[in-house]
């Protein structure tokens, strides 16, 4: 750069990458300019709207809390503003006199028609938006069948998946040249509002806890024994690493890399990261399943109106233990095990055959780690209106369900202390305790703890029932 010249000037703008480790968009930004301005757009439409959740933000604010530090410990202080990206990205990189906005890819259709509308007005102007690598570990052109389409079943995707070629970890950055500080305008983070969830059940926000729990995690025992302890609800045997690929305060990538090896458990780890990048695909694909069924024969399932019983499954009190602690939990800790996330999901769209949708939009308004792709892709599955061949069969028996991954009842003992007196042989379906076990129990079915609201044989034949209507 010559005496006279006007330093290149490049806008990073944040979203789904709230990290320094592995950060492919902050990399290319470096690469390609002398001063690197940090961004984050705190958008109404995500922190305030019909799909947003206190859990979420809660997380978000604080993990953006400790980027910041870190990055004006680095010399790039984070920039805040609020509004549209649309109107806040244009005037920022036009007043930062940068010619490039660097970005991570997201696979949404909000987040695609955000970008789109970014990208063009940037355009517009003679700038220009480069949307980076980085949310997921094979990008979505990446894998295909061998004439070019969309793999939408699982076994091939993985397959195909697993055969990406992959790119070097990217190394976090000593310093990041930037403007002088009060060049721009900012605002400063709000306070995070308070959760939903009890704080202490949530997982610690930013980089540097994420990276601890990764650490933890590939060196615990529960790893290799992943294979079986990952759906038992009463042992502590997943990752919880769940809010950290949501938000980015991990990189995909760099959590494979780290977990992947021989065994059985780290294997079976490797399928659950590539379950989560096939959802994100088919989001990418087949736009239209962020609100219909991946099929769309099965929109027209015959759902039934029932707020009674769609109130009972939210507050955990439908009479079906393992269904109700899975609730409970959801409420008291803005997380549920994905083993009970499938019965909960099952029990609602099959046994009271309420429209998946409203079970989704649930999960959203709760979860701390509610990813659009994710949700959206593990509803289906158990609804059975996704990509898997014939899943409208598979209606999951809560009680079965409780008695095999929650042998000893503790798990259900843990969230619906009604049941903790209740023995064992009982605690997976108490309405067969006889009167005096109830008594000694402590638990009369209809005054302490409610009896079935539904008759499981009899849900499940009327939910194949109406989706062989669907089907047609």
């Amino acid at each position: 750069m010559t005496a006279t010249a006007r330093p290149a000037v490049a806008v990073l703008w944040l979203r789904r990458d709230i990290r320094l480790h592995d950060h492919p968009a902050l990399a290319a930004a470096l690469e390609a300019a002398d001063a690197v301005v940090p961004v984050y757009v705190l958008d109404p439409r995500l922190l305030d709207g019909p799909r947003s959740s206190a859990n979420r933000t809660w997380f978000l604010l604080g993990s953006l809390r400790e980027l910041a530090t870190d990055l004006a410990a680095r010399g790039a202080p984070l920039v805040v503003r609020s509004g549209r990206p649309e109107l806040v990205i244009p005037a920022l990189a036009a007043a930062a006199g940068a010619d490039d906005v660097f970005a991570t890819r997201d696979v949404s259709p909000f987040a695609r028609a955000r970008d789109r509308a970014v990208g063009e007005l940037l355009a517009d102007e003679g700038r220009r938006l480069h949307l980076e690598r980085g949310l997921l570990v094979a990008e979505p052109e990446e894998v295909h069948t061998d004439d070019g389409r969309p793999v939408t079943v699982f076994t091939p995707f993985s397959r195909r998946w697993a055969a990406v070629p992959r790119r070097a970890l990217v190394p976090p950055p000593d310093a990041i040249p930037s403007l002088p500080a009060g060049t721009l305008a900012g605002e400063a983070l709000p306070e995070p509002p308070p959760p939903t969830a009890d704080p202490a059940l949530l997982p610690v926000p930013g980089e540097a806890a994420a990276r601890e729990r990764l650490a933890s995690w590939v060196a615990s025992a529960a790893l290799p024994a992943y294979a079986d302890g990952r759906n038992r609800l009463d042992v502590d045997g997943t990752s919880r690493l769940s809010a950290d690929l949501k938000f980015g305060t991990l990189s995909p990538l760099e959590v494979l890399l780290a977990a992947e090896g021989p065994g059985d458990g780290r294997r079976a780890f490797v399928s659950e990261l590539c379950w989560r990048e096939f959802y994100a695909h088919v989001l990418w694909h087949f736009p239209h399943v962020v609100r219909g069924a991946y099929r769309p024969a099965y929109d027209a399932i015959p759902w039934a109106d029932d707020p009674a019983g769609l109130a009972a499954w939210r507050e955990g009190r439908t009479g079906y233990p393992v269904v109700d602690a899975a609730m409970r939990q959801l409420a008291a800790g803005g997380w549920m095990h994905n083993r009970a996330r499938m019965i909960v999901a099952s029990f609602l769209a099959k046994d009271l055959l309420v429209d998946w949708r409203r079970g989704e939009d649930h999960f959203m308004a709760h979860l701390v780690d509610g990813d659009v792709a994710a949700n959206n892709g593990g509803w289906q599955w158990t609804a059975g209106t996704g990509t898997d061949a014939a899943p409208y069969f598979r209606v999951f028996s809560p009680v079965s369900q409780g008695r095999r991954f929650d042998p000893a009842g503790a798990y259900v003992r843990r969230w619906v202390p009604e049941l903790a007196r209740v023995p064992d042989a009982y605690v997976h379906e108490p309405w067969s305790m006889p009167p005096d076990v109830q008594a000694a129990a402590g638990c009369v079915i209809g005054r302490d703890y409610p009896a079935p609201i539904v008759d499981h044989g009899a849900a499940r034949d009327r939910a194949l029932a109406a989706y062989a209507v669907a089907k047609g």
